[in-house]
């Protein structure tokens, strides 16, 4: 069985389950998603289906990629994803993959997505620090500070909280539970929030930790 499946983010809502608690859930478009390659053991070296999600027009993907999706005979798509499978035989090319068939209510998995991306940040907004007061004549108040030694070893650490870029970076959330899957609508309900903003394009996959 393959092992997650492509899907997007459309927003955030809340759900009353049935001994009358109140949960947040992240709602997801999750899938169809359509096998284009099959990737095996022994012509790849490792087991893993190459999926397409959302439908993209014809003439808006050049000759090569065409002709790899034709293999299919599904159309073009906007995305394209290798994931494992445990028995890529089960699958054909052009077959669907839905929500309902790899996942249901009570399932435990890691969400990847692209966090929203927050520009040019300094050390306060990206790392949390304290900075100076604000009174009394001081002259620090949102700056980093020292960021280095002196004589020994005369150089800054690699690694040091500085400013710089925020968010806008891969971002995988574990360990969150499947509240409902909606099979006539293609829709997955995971428990609490996931990275990225609506609209974005997530990853589920079956967890690694739990």
């Amino acid at each position: 069985m393959i092992q997650g499946i492509l899907g997007k983010k459309l927003g955030m809502t809340q759900v009353f389950v049935a001994d009358g608690r109140r949960i947040p859930v992240t709602v997801v478009e999750a899938g169809p998603c359509t096998v284009v390659q099959k990737k095996t053991e022994s012509a790849d070296g490792y087991n893993a289906l190459q999926v397409g999600f959302e439908a993209k027009k014809s003439h808006r993907v050049n000759k090569p990629m065409m002709g790899h999706f034709k293999k299919a005979d599904q159309g073009a798509f906007t995305t394209l994803r290798e994931l494992a499978a445990d028995n890529v035989d089960e699958y054909q090319v052009g077959d669907q993959v839905t929500c309902d068939s790899v996942f249901k209510a009570g399932d435990i998995v890691d969400v990847t997505g692209t966090s929203k991306g927050k520009g040019f940040q300094g050390v306060i907004k990206r790392w949390g620090f304290s900075g100076g007061r604000a009174t009394h004549g001081s002259k620090f108040h949102r700056g980093p500070g020292s960021i280095g030694m002196s004589a020994s070893p005369a150089r800054v650490h690699r690694g040091k909280k500085m400013p710089g870029q925020m968010g806008n970076a891969r971002v995988t959330q574990q360990n969150l539970e499947i509240v409902e899957v909606r099979a006539d609508q293609n829709l997955i309900l995971v428990k609490g929030a996931i990275p990225g903003p609506n609209q974005g394009l997530v990853l589920i996959r079956k967890c690694v930790k739990a």
